[in-house]
């Protein structure tokens, strides 16, 4: 009986040391500048010239957009590293929303685009898609970081100011490599539109609506019938034996934007966020 006790009290006290390691969480980085890479990637030069780019913008346009390059968000996915981020920096002016991050996890060969809520109407889902997939990744898998970087803010920058993007390579539109940046939305359709219409319709026939709905978003965003049949399968088969949105609900941020030391301290302006962007792999 005393072993069993003392296995007990042994296994008890191991229990907040077993927790925080399996919640150990990357750690965000404070917010000082405009770019932060915690790579190195960047020069001092490039860091600074994008610095003073985005700089210019903001007192031009008033709109926030950062750059943020980890060597990774694991065991995070890169989509909610990014929120924890962007809730914790609060980009873009308060009430305003119009914030933006760039952010690169370089050693998981992840990047995204997260959007504030008073941009997603100009930088979309699926224009931040295409500016991943078509101006940022060619570069990367180059190995141009800093050209894949500087072309993508470029992009946003232009988006914003209400500059279209050029027509699209119609030869990629409908290739498997340009869906897989179209992934992340439609995994938060699932999540959101399967969990609200399970709820209002049963499980049975919300799995068939949510089904649907996301083959047909997946059908105009990739043009593949292919596609839009896999889509919308998995769809309905992850609402109908998925545990639903309450699973997704994932880390939040704690505290408020971070304060450093240097010559310039950069701060967000208390701007929200709700998920809208794109990811993308090289």
């Amino acid at each position: 009986m005393n072993i069993v006790k003392t296995a007990r009290i042994v296994l008890l006290a191991l229990i907040p040391f077993w927790s925080s390691v399996a919640s150990a969480d990357v750690a965000i980085p404070a917010l000082t500048a405009r770019v932060t890479d915690e790579t190195a990637t960047l020069t001092g030069g490039q860091r600074a010239s994008l610095e003073q780019t985005l700089q210019d913008f903001e007192a031009k346009k008033g709109s926030q957009i950062s750059v943020l390059i980890v060597p990774t968000t694991r065991p995070e996915t890169i989509e909610q590293f990014s929120m924890r981020v962007v809730e914790q920096w609060k980009l873009g002016r308060k009430r305003v929303d119009d914030g933006a991050l760039l952010i690169v996890a370089k050693n998981d060969r992840a990047l995204r685009i997260e959007v504030g809520y008073g941009l997603e109407g100009v930088l979309n889902d699926a224009t931040s898609s295409r500016i991943i997939n078509e101006v940022i990744v060619p570069r990367f898998e180059q190995g141009d970081f800093r050209g894949g970087v500087s072309a993508g803010v470029d992009s946003m920058m232009n988006v914003i100011n209400g500059e279209p993007l050029p027509p699209p390579d119609r030869r990629a539109v409908g290739g498997s490599g340009n869906v897989r940046g179209y992934l992340p939305v439609l995994f938060v359709l699932t999540l959101v539109a399967g969990g609200v219409l399970r709820a209002v319709l049963g499980r049975l026939a919300g799995s068939v609506v949510t089904g649907g709905g996301v083959a047909v978003v997946a059908w105009l965003l990739s043009g593949a019938v292919s596609i839009a049949f896999f889509a919308g399968a998995i769809a309905l088969l992850f609402t109908l034996f998925g545990s639903g949105l309450g699973a997704f609900v994932g880390g939040r941020a704690i505290g408020g934007p971070g304060e450093g030391t240097g010559r310039t301290t950069f701060r967000g302006g208390g701007g929200g966020f709700g998920g809208g962007g794109a990811s993308g792999r090289w």
